[in-house]
């Protein structure tokens, strides 16, 4: 390759990004015959497109990532291989997961940006699939972060989601009874009959408050929210004593340009004596060797699926990242920009 292709952001979205929101540039492959210390140059393969994404096309705000400037390229996950390297943990011709951006070649600090090796016996692919940010996300969020209890009532916001279906299976292995919420009658049959789920809500034909206080009517001991908004509010108004909420994501406001707005009775969290608590996957940068190792035992046993969907080609990163908030894709969206990502050494 004899050029670095971008995408670059050319505007703000204001509604869901579309392809118009970017602007494809080619450029000089950046010089690495100097680099400073700790850096690497990483050759991109592969992108996953993540809804968090999204956040990261706004004005500063409350983001603890960086906003990404406008005629900048697009920060995104991806996978690839270590071109050239000044930083003793990273050798040339290791294959790592890092945040680059939407290019064939980046330059970072090692030191400072997450870049995490590949284990040998995966391909790209399955290490941005089932032992990806979306997948060891969910394990942080259920096993760290919420810490169930066998026997709870637990459900799952974005259910049919990338991370929400890991962290459903992982309440299910750990002894919960799990309830998925998702948008479409396909999406909660799957969750029941492929991810054993117990009890699937389609938020789209059902009034999710109602059939909650109806097939729980304890309360629900354990909410993973992926959603925020009118989502977290019908959990809340069935939640239980003592219960844990596991706030992941916001997918409700991502698209609006505002904050999505909390429970509107806190009175119920304090007198439940409710803990509801945030996380970033980088808050447990020590504990991903486990989750990864963790995740892996329980697809090789079969207590566990996964399922991808990967796209091809550099030209395609802005519609398919469109997809994520369409429901078009099927399992985790990924895109491949070179076919050895495909494929183990």
């Amino acid at each position: 390759m004899t050029v670095n292709r971008q995408w670059l952001l050319a505007r703000r979205p204001t509604d869901k990004a579309v392809r118009e929101d970017f602007e494809y540039r080619e450029s000089e492959i950046p010089d690495a015959s100097n680099l400073a210390p700790g850096h690497v140059l990483i050759r991109n393969q592969l992108f996953l497109h993540a809804p968090t994404m999204r956040n990261w096309m706004d004005p500063a705000s409350n983001s603890f990532y960086p906003t990404v400037g406008i005629g900048n390229p697009m920060l995104a996950t991806s996978a690839g291989v270590i071109v050239k390297s000044n930083n003793p943990r990273f050798a040339e011709g290791q294959r790592v997961t890092a945040i680059t951006a939407w290019e064939d070649y980046t330059i970072l600090n090692a030191d400072v940006w997450p870049v995490r090796p590949v284990a040998d016996e995966l391909s790209l692919v399955e290490a941005q699939g089932p032992v990806g940010m979306n997948a060891l996300t969910a394990y942080m969020g259920v096993v760290h972060v919420g810490r169930p209890k066998p026997g709870d009532l637990a459900v799952v916001s974005g259910a049919a989601g990338s991370t929400g279906s890991i962290a459903g299976q992982i309440l299910k292995i750990l002894g919960c009874r799990t309830i998925g919420i998702a948008g479409s009658q396909d999406k909660c049959d799957r969750l029941v009959s492929e991810l054993g789920f117990d009890v699937a809500i389609n938020y789209k034909t059902q009034d999710v408050e109602k059939t909650l206080r109806e097939i729980a009517p304890e309360g629900v001991n354990f909410f993973f929210d992926n959603v925020g908004g009118d989502m977290l509010q019908a959990v809340v108004e069935n939640i239980a004593k003592f219960a844990t909420i596991v706030l992941c994501g916001q997918i409700a406001g991502y698209n609006d340009g505002v904050p999505v707005p909390g429970p509107r009775n806190m009175m119920r969290l304090i007198y439940g004596s409710v803990r509801a608590e945030g996380f970033l996957l980088g808050d447990f940068e020590e504990q991903i060797p486990e989750g990864t190792r963790q995740i892996l035992e329980w697809i090789r046993a079969g207590k566990m699926v996964h399922r991808e969907d990967v796209r091809s080609g550099f030209d395609s990163l802005p519609d398919t990242f469109s997809d994520l908030f369409t429901g078009s894709n099927d399992g985790t969206l990924m895109v491949v920009t070179d076919e050895e990502a495909r494929t183990r050494p």
